[in-house]
């Protein structure tokens, strides 16, 4: 029998703020990480609200200081999103204790770290420098910045790890299928460690607009805590988010035999694709709910084992339902005594990064027995209201195997199970 797969560590920067105590907390505590946005004017763009990662200057107590994560030479070749992963990665690779020396370590230590869209504003303004200043005027750092693999590559080059190096770009399911590949790796031989998980930092006049083009943003500004309601008759698209959520796995066998203290299990992993239409799933969910079968699969769990679940739940209509027809599929009627929560009430969608930030708050539900609410939940859909979506509170209960959810354009599907040890 293989040797089970654990969490060694885990980092996080998100709109809760910087590091896993801090973002844990304020998510418990029901805070949102939503507010207007002020990194640039707006001007007629109905999109007024995102879950900005915070600074140093707004948040002292968890905002985001640059200075501490690289220098101002050094930055001036990053985009956001690798900025974000390298936070991440500094606090993952901490509480692992994984700062390897060795040739032999550092060749089977693996970087994956997916993104769905990279540095898109390192584009966005690219093209503006050229169309009114000129070519000459380019940043020769204009590629390395945007380029989707630079958050895994950057980490990989400070860290000195040699191992594979990958980035799925599979948008919103990026994070967990990075987590995905990062198993498959160490099962493989591969690697012995693997970094893994999401970064993201696409909050850009441009993309907002291209999202709100396809009618899949929140249009809501009075009230910008309130404007991601997953489930809620009155979601009316998602909010914008951006972070990086970032796990050291290994065997367990590796962890112990080093000393490391194994946090939580990885059982399963899952994937597949709908092959049915490039932004929306069917109705009745069938992709997703054969991704949560594999990953079920994988585990050696039957669906009565699962105690929760972190939905992917971006609070769009038709994702929110095809979401639940998929848990549906496979949990059938006791969907309704499992706890759901959508934990991007409180964060708005990080993309690619969703995944490892929300796989990390699968994992500390397990290692806490502490559900997350889902906030703004006052009038679920008809068809949903036997469901129990932990509105508004977050509730103790004994937790052991928790089933995390992501799912992208393109038609495809993630699922992860994290357990307790």
């Amino acid at each position: 029998m293989q040797t089970p797969l654990v969490i060694t560590g885990m980092g996080m920067i998100s709109p809760l703020g910087c590091g896993v105590k801090a973002g844990w907390e304020r998510l418990l505590a029901g805070r949102s990480g939503i507010s207007p946005i002020t990194r640039f004017d707006t001007g007629d763009l109905p999109i007024k609200v995102a879950g900005s990662v915070p600074d140093i200057a707004d948040d002292p107590e968890a905002g985001l200081d640059p200075d501490r994560v690289a220098d101002a030479k050094e930055r001036r070749k990053l985009e956001r999103f690798s900025l974000y992963a390298m936070a991440a990665a500094e606090e993952a690779l901490t509480q692992a204790d994984w700062f390897p020396t060795s040739d032999a370590d550092r060749l089977a230590t693996a970087t994956i770290v997916g993104s769905g869209i990279g540095g898109f504003p390192t584009i966005t303004q690219a093209q503006n420098t050229l169309t009114t200043r000129g070519h000459r005027r380019l940043s020769p750092f204009t590629v390395p910045a945007f380029l989707a693999n630079l958050a895994a590559g950057n980490v990989s080059i400070r860290h000195g790890f040699r191992g594979p190096l990958g980035c799925p770009v599979t948008a919103c399911a990026a994070g967990i299928q990075a987590i995905g590949d990062g198993m498959r790796l160490i099962r493989s031989g591969e690697a012995d460690v693997a970094l893994v998980g999401g970064a993201e930092a696409c909050i850009d006049p441009l993309s907002l607009a291209s999202f709100h083009a396809m009618k899949a943003l929140s249009t809501e500004r009075d009230d910008p805590a309130r404007a991601s309601r997953p489930f809620d008759q009155a979601r009316n698209g998602f909010v914008m988010g951006e972070g990086a959520g970032l796990l050291v796995i290994e065997s367990l066998a590796h962890a112990e035999a080093r000393g490391a203290t194994p946090l939580a299990v990885l059982g399963g992993y899952g994937t597949s694709a709908d092959a049915h239409h490039i932004t929306a799933g069917p109705e009745d969910g069938a992709g997703a709910a054969a991704a949560v079968r594999a990953a079920l699969r994988m585990a050696g769990l039957s669906p009565e084992a699962i105690d929760h679940i972190n939905a992917h739940a971006t609070s769009t209509p038709v994702g929110d339902r095809a979401e639940i027809a998929a848990l549906r599929n496979v949990f059938g009627d006791a969907l309704a005594g499992i706890p759901i929560s959508a934990t991007k009430s409180t964060t708005g969608h990080l993309l690619g990064a969703a995944g490892g930030v929300e796989s990390i708050f699968s994992a500390l539900a397990v290692m806490h027995d502490r559900l997350p609410p889902t906030l703004n939940l006052e009038n679920a859909d008809e068809d949903m209201r036997d469901l129990d979506f932990v509105p508004g509170v977050a509730r103790e209960q004994p937790t052991r195997h928790v089933l995390c959810n992501g799912f992208g354009f393109g038609g495809v599907n993630a699922a992860l199970i994290i357990s307790r040890l």
